[in-house]
């Protein structure tokens, strides 16, 4: 039977970090892995790399490995009493002096800030909990005054939610845990606190085609350059935990909405992550609430939702997996799902791929479909494929073990390796033995085979052709194709379709 479309991203950590907690949740539905570089040692996350892998070959089949950068955490400083209490309207002072703070003042050593904001402008610290105002600036100084009853304690995140800070999104930190990544062979980088355009070419330069590159849009400034971001990146994450914090609650819904349908309509694998399942961090149900904020993901036709504390610390990580594929299989069974997915209509590039995409989906209307087979070098037409959110299931089949795992997160399509054809007989009978293996073949119903001419040539994509499994007696027409029957180049046009062109790559 075909799997979900939806792809689940499960985030590793000290509840799932055992080789036989990850089979478990791998043979729960997990697709994709998530190493989450802002905890953890080096050697640990090599330690689990290696599971997962030892894992991807017990089970037969592709495992995507995400790692999830930290990217630049800014803090207050200490205190010497470890905290204070403030009360709405009282005054405290921020500067540069690291001399442990009390009730009337603190370090915020990043001078950055200091130099960015203005009267005025709103702090924020401890993920919101406290709301500060700038009142008086001068040299090194922040004057704030308290907009909230609460805490001020050590080393409490400060996010500043309307301001572009002149700041990297790769530490020095990133920058050696994204060396060690690489050196692993991870597939995709989640690069965090993207504020700019420039923040996608600066990581690129850096990760070249070792890995797909995926922005995480949880800064209010990232949303001024987010369509560039969009065409830069290979992938995007709404990561909804900060998004939430620098801006109103109730914006949030409407602005993940936009980015899922903008990274649709470009193309671009786009992933809905944070609180997804939080309350099963510690119950083993969701609330109702969650299972409709997952299920809206899946109506919208995200390629891939994300479990986060819920698989990596909570008490309840297979459970909290085993729901989430739950719900999407329910969601996606639902005949409104499909109706509102394709609300959203794709926005083709004029290019071989994308008319061939468009083609299938005719087809699809047409005849009944037991699955397209898209065979690729770089990933690039089964992604293209994707993006048109065909009926029938996509298998993805490369030579590039890479490529297939890389593929693991995009909506829709079972990604394996493949041996490398070199005729179109080959490759129609290659199409046909791997559906009978993955349990896509029925009786009556086409396969759908797509590649390019010539073999394995990234951007080639070039060809459509309809065949029938040998001893399928239901195919309608007498000139139907079936394994081994190929008509000659000079038959015309009988169940074959070509064009030609190339196709943007997805790196790799």
């Amino acid at each position: 039977m075909p799997g979900k479309n939806t792809k689940i991203i499960a985030t590793v950590g000290p509840a799932s970090a055992d080789e036989d907690s990850l089979r478990t949740l791998a043979e729960s539905g997990a697709d994709v892995f998530r190493l989450n570089f802002s905890h953890g040692t080096h050697a640990d996350h090599h330690a689990v790399y290696q599971r997962i892998r030892a894992v991807e070959e017990q089970l037969g089949r592709p495992i995507g490995v995400l790692i999830d950068l930290q990217g630049p955490k800014l803090r207050l400083g200490t205190f010497a009493d470890g905290g204070v209490t403030l009360a709405r309207g009282d005054r405290i002072r921020f500067d540069l002096d690291p001399t442990p703070g009390d009730a009337t003042r603190v370090a915020i050593p990043h001078p950055e800030i200091i130099d960015a904001v203005g009267v005025g402008h709103v702090l924020l610290v401890d993920d919101g909990k406290m709301r500060l105002q700038v009142v008086a600036k001068r040299d090194g100084v922040l004057e704030m005054e308290a907009l909230t009853d609460g805490r001020l304690s050590d080393r409490k995140g400060v996010n500043v939610p309307d301001v572009a800070l002149p700041l990297s999104a790769l530490t020095a930190k990133d920058r050696r845990d994204l060396a060690f990544g690489l050196e692993l062979g991870i597939d995709w980088v989640a690069l965090s606190f993207v504020q700019r355009a420039e923040d996608i070419a600066d990581a690129r330069a850096l990760i070249g085609d070792k890995a797909l590159l995926m922005a995480k849009i949880e800064k209010p400034s990232a949303l001024a350059e987010l369509e560039d971001i969009i065409a830069l990146a290979d992938g995007i994450m709404v990561a909804r935990g900060d998004l939430g914090v620098e801006l109103p609650p109730e914006d949030v819904p409407g602005l993940q909405k936009r980015i899922v349908r903008l990274c649709r309509r470009a193309g671009k694998p786009v992933v809905v992550a944070t609180q997804m399942l939080e309350s099963m961090i510690s119950a083993p149900a969701p609330t109702r609430a969650e299972a409709s904020d997952v299920a809206t993901a899946v109506f919208d036709g995200a390629d891939a939702v994300m479990l986060s504390a819920e698989t990596a610390s909570g008490k309840y990580p297979v459970d909290a997996l085993a729901m989430m594929n739950r719900i999407i299989a329910r969601t996606e069974a639902d005949p409104l799902q499909r109706q509102l997915m394709e609300a959203v209509g794709a926005d083709p590039k004029g290019n071989a791929t994308d008319a061939i995409g468009t083609a299938i989906r005719a087809v699809a209307a047409t005849l009944p479909l037991s699955a397209t087979v898209a065979f690729t070098a770089s990933g690039a037409t089964a992604l293209r494929i994707a993006h048109q959110r065909p009926r029938s299931p996509i298998l993805g089949l490369t030579p590039s073990q890479s490529v297939a795992r890389r593929l693991c997160l995009v909506w829709g399509v079972r990604s394996r390796r493949s041996v490398e054809a070199c005729a179109v007989e080959e490759i129609v009978n290659v199409a046909i033995e791997h559906c009978r293996a993955e349990g896509l073949t029925a009786p009556g119903q086409a396969v759908v085979v797509t590649a390019g001419v010539p073999f394995g040539t990234p951007g080639s994509t070039n060809l459509l052709r309809l065949a029938w499994p040998a001893g399928d007696t239901t195919a309608a027409s007498p000139s139907a194709e079936t394994e081994g029957e190929m008509p000659s180049r000079g038959s015309g046009f009988s169940r074959e379709r070509a064009a030609t062109g190339a196709t943007p790559l997805i790196r790799g």
